[in-house]
């Protein structure tokens, strides 16, 4: 299997408002940074927007290694969440609906397509490429400011 880094972020103005997402993906040194936004939406559906935007420009299942900076995005994958909720029938517990549902089982879908390793990264801690996404992130969000 091919061997790509990809790095995500998300950004919002206000949450929901305003929002943005960008990604980095890294395959034998070459990389492509993709973004993109919304005019209404919230922080966490751009944080896995990006995961699932960068994912989806793979063409063959690859293993990646997925860094975000979104306990989010990490714990609901690494930790088995997301897979739990969609068993529930989206439902976090007998009485809370999980959010993002439509996202999660996306995600999940190419989630399960190639062999991922998440790792947290703390945000705006100086990690060089998770700045660069949130650049990007941010960027795309203003456009819709």
């Amino acid at each position: 299997m091919k061997k790509v880094e990809i790095f995500t972020d998300g950004a919002c103005k206000g949450n929901p408002g305003p929002g943005g997402w960008g990604s980095i993906l890294r395959y034998k040194g070459i990389e492509k940074e993709i973004s993109g936004g919304e005019a209404e939406t919230t922080n966490n559906r751009m944080e896995l927007t990006a995961v699932i935007k960068a994912l989806e420009l793979l063409k063959e299942p690859c293993e990646v290694t997925l860094y975000t900076d979104s306990q989010y995005v990490s714990n609901a994958l690494t930790l088995g969440w997301a897979e739990k909720w969609k068993q529930n029938g989206w439902m976090r517990n007998k009485k809370e609906k999980a959010l993002n549902p439509e996202l999660w089982d996306r995600l999940l879908t190419l989630y399960n397509t190639h062999s991922v390793k998440v790792i947290w990264v703390k945000g705006h801690a100086g990690h060089p490429e998770n700045e660069r996404c949130d650049r990007l992130a941010v960027a795309a969000a203003e456009k819709y400011s």
